[in-house]
């Protein structure tokens, strides 16, 4: 198929016809927008271009199982930036257009080729194309009322479905899936939520904190099943959802399945670049990829743990807003030819119902915990602790306990678990 240069779909106009973009962004997700804005601010003068493969402007995705599902915000308020805005930027936004492959030169240079046929020539890549839901494998699952949330068209899938519909049964017991399911049951959604493994958000949480969510959930009306294995997803004959066996024999009705269990990064393209790949694309401490030249950024990104004091060599892919931002601000000094290393604490926030979890730091490889719990004023943390040192907090409503881990984790400081015992010491007053 014969191929064209750039068009001009929003924002600035593209370059001369066969001239290139300075820098191409294949993803306009949270980190390739943050990528395009933070070059500008440190005054990057060349042309950007930013591609997506949803037909939508670049949009905020955390609300999309909370507010955006129960109709408390609109489309508008998710948008990142005005088309105003690329334009005085000089930055052209491509949308609803996907990456077939790639011709790469050694110095960084190359050419992208759309499935609509145009061809993307960039003098520098960068690769911010996120994750994708990791697919459900049980007989039924292919069934129309089966459904994901990672970007909008499914949470406007999901929305459309909702009103006609009574039962719910959600796969995974994650963070997507119980703020989802929150969401539902104050939709007034009778809400199951089968999770596979043996406690709530295994991956990002301890047991502590598991278990607090479970008891809450519970409290909150929702049917959680631990340990929950599908048969199979079942239809009325007519090729409808309308419930779901599981192995034990149990049969829930269902008309809507969300699945959310979990996300597999978008590898593809550093494959076909010849990059490591390593769940997710291998980058160093600036960002770049193993070929020397190609930025990768986000949720597809296996990079140095960027904790301080972490032990050398390890490595960590991070999916949250905080990591795109943070991780985009510093690709952004590397475009620019400036060495600036991550180096930050992670953090993760989650709202259930009327439960909000912040998260500071990692808990990998802690040896010990210490409760603080205020039932009368629903506030419950985890302090998590390796040889002594405080290493990470799970704080539920709890802001202050948050803020309080979280600045002495920056600052290199502990907070005494003897004084933290305490709920009535304030963690800020401890840092030392």
């Amino acid at each position: 198929m014969e191929t064209t240069t750039i068009p001009s779909r929003a924002g600035a106009d593209a370059p001369e016809p066969g001239t290139a973009t300075g820098l191409l962004i294949i993803g306009a997700s949270q980190s390739g927008v943050q990528l395009a804005i933070s070059l500008r601010a440190l005054g990057y003068t060349e042309h950007i271009t930013l591609l997506g493969d949803e037909d939508h402007r670049p949009y905020q995705r955390p609300a999309l199982s909370k507010e955006f599902l129960q109709d408390k915000v609109g489309s508008e308020s998710l948008i990142f930036r005005t088309n105003d805005y690329w334009i005085e930027h000089n930055i052209t936004l491509v949308k609803g257009e996907r990456i077939a492959s790639l011709d790469s030169n050694a110095d960084g240079s190359g050419t992208a080729h759309g499935t609509s046929g145009t061809a993307y020539h960039y003098t520098r890549l960068a690769l911010t194309v996120g994750a994708r839901p990791r697919l459900l494998e049980a007989p039924g699952a292919e069934l129309d009322g089966v459904v994901y949330l990672r970007n909008a068209d499914d949470a406007l899938r999901l929305k459309e479905l909702a009103p006609t519909t009574t039962d719910v049964v959600v796969v995974g017991g994650g963070f997507i899936g119980l703020e989802a399911a929150s969401s539902l049951a104050a939709m007034g959604k009778h809400v199951t939520v089968l999770e596979y493994g043996p406690r709530l958000v295994g991956r990002a949480v301890g047991e502590e904190t598991s278990e607090y969510f479970l008891a809450e959930h519970r409290k909150r009306g929702l049917d959680i099943r631990i340990g929950a294995r599908i048969k199979e997803i079942l239809d009325d004959g007519d090729g409808a959802l309308n419930g779901v066996l599981l192995e034990d024999g149990s049969l829930l009705p269902a008309q809507i399945v969300l699945v959310g269990i979990g996300v597999i990064p978008n590898t593809e393209l550093g494959e076909a670049l010849g990059l490591e790949v390593n769940n997710g694309i291998v980058v160093d401490a600036g960002a770049v990829a193993s070929d020397g030249t190609t930025i990768v950024v986000g949720d597809v990104a296996n990079m140095p743990n960027p904790v301080p004091g972490a032990p050398t060599g390890e490595r960590i892919r991070l999916e949250s807003v905080n990591n795109a931002i943070e991780h985009a601000k510093v690709a952004a000094y590397s475009l620019m030819g400036r060495s600036e290393e991550y180096a930050g604490i992670p953090w993760f926030w989650s709202n259930q119902a009327d439960m909000k979890l912040q998260i500071a730091g990692l808990s990998t490889g802690f040896d010990s915990t210490l409760i603080r719990r205020d039932s009368g004023k629903g506030k419950f943390t985890v302090l998590y602790y390796r040889a002594g040192r405080i290493i990470a907090a799970d704080a539920v409503n709890a802001p202050l306990d948050f803020m309080a881990v979280k600045q002495a984790l920056a600052a290199g400081k502990s907070i005494d678990p003897v004084a933290a015992a305490d709920t009535a010491t304030m963690l800020k007053t401890l840092i030392a």
